[in-house]
């Protein structure tokens, strides 16, 4: 047996592996568990380092960057994350160490060897509800978190926006879900800062709610868009090519309908007539009274371009199998190909 070190932050003992795992909701896990099951079908063990204690390992798997130990086998980097946000997966300098890149990315696909892959998602799961059975007409899902960034494409901004506008004109049209909310907006300037110490004692000593249409955390994403007419799917950041995340696919797999805002190419890889696109729209006015005009028949029938779309080749490039398959045949083919017998 071959064996593989495979790094992933705040993980051991195989949990990455394990569907048992609480942090594995809306099968987060399934494709590194595809990943491992695929590696295993080749005849390599791939594990966390504590597991792989005492063997013999030929080489690493790192799930985005992350501090690298000096050694003399091959290096692998899985990098699905923003770079915006794992600033070391765009270290050119970095990059160079490993001897093959997995990503979205164009900026990291210019490495020798690199090979696209995308976001995976279990599309298998997709279910759908009628119109009439939804009962959250729009709802949102997301921490309550600020970019690391200040810049042009940062769509942090826009989400609280479409959050304000409905808590203004269309609270009871719209439900806020994830963490953090019961607290103010992160600020950086120092009135900023004053204001949001004020509203947070606020907060602690009188009940109150600095997001009225917050409706708390949410363990499955998928018993809210379940029940969800549309989902606001905002990217972190904008006109990002190929930064397509699980985002606009978890609404796609409880067949709720996302306004996405995110990739600019995203037309590439999903057809216009599965999804709202927020960028034909002047702002979240806009948006909702487009909403509000949509007839069950054509709700329908976005739910089927949905699930036609789910069905194709075109989504495949984004499933945990294609994710799975790629890489684990890549990397046997490097291993095999260089061994000696």
């Amino acid at each position: 047996m071959i064996y593989g070190n495979i790094y992933c932050e705040n993980f051991s003992e195989n949990k990455l592996f394990d569907y048992s795992n609480p942090r594995n909701s809306d099968g987060l896990f399934t494709p590194y568990i595809a990943l491992r099951e695929k590696f295993l079908q080749l005849g390599i063990g791939v594990n966390t380092p504590d597991v792989n204690a005492g063997r013999a390992v030929s080489f690493e798997i790192h799930m985005d960057s992350r501090p690298l130990v000096k050694s003399n086998i091959n290096k692998y980097l899985i990098a699905v994350e923003n770079p915006l946000i794992n600033l070391l997966n765009a270290d050119t300098e970095r990059l160079k160490n490993f001897h093959r890149i997995f990503s979205w990315n164009d900026a990291s696909l210019i490495y020798p060897g690199a090979v696209r892959i995308f976001t995976p998602n279990d599309i298998s799961m997709f279910k759908s509800r009628l119109f009439a059975d939804r009962n959250i007409f729009a709802c949102l899902i997301s921490s309550n978190k600020v970019a690391p960034w200040i810049g042009p494409n940062d769509l942090y901004a826009e989400r609280i926006n479409v959050i304000r506008w409905y808590e203004k004109n269309a609270l009871s049209l719209f439900h806020l879900y994830g963490r953090g909310w019961g607290k103010p907006s992160h600020v950086f300037l120092r009135k900023e800062k004053l204001f949001r110490r004020i509203s947070r004692l606020r907060t602690q000593l009188f009940g109150y709610k600095p997001f009225p249409s917050w409706h708390g955390e949410v363990k499955f994403k998928s018993e809210i868009l379940s029940n969800a007419k549309f989902s606001y799917c905002y990217e972190n950041v904008k006109d990002l090519p190929g930064y397509i995340t699980e985002k606009i696919f978890d609404s796609f797999l409880s067949g709720c309908v996302p306004i996405y805002w995110g990739a600019n190419n995203v037309l590439v890889y999903i057809p216009a007539n599965c999804f709202i696109d927020r960028r034909n729209f002047k702002d979240t006015a806009d948006v909702h009274q487009y909403l509000v005009s949509i007839t069950p028949e054509q709700y329908a029938q976005y739910q089927q371009n949905i699930s036609d779309f789910l069905r194709s080749e075109k989504a495949y490039l984004f499933s945990a199998e294609n994710f799975a398959t790629t890489i684990a045949n890549t990397i046997a083919s490097d291993i095999f190909q260089n061994r000696v017998y």
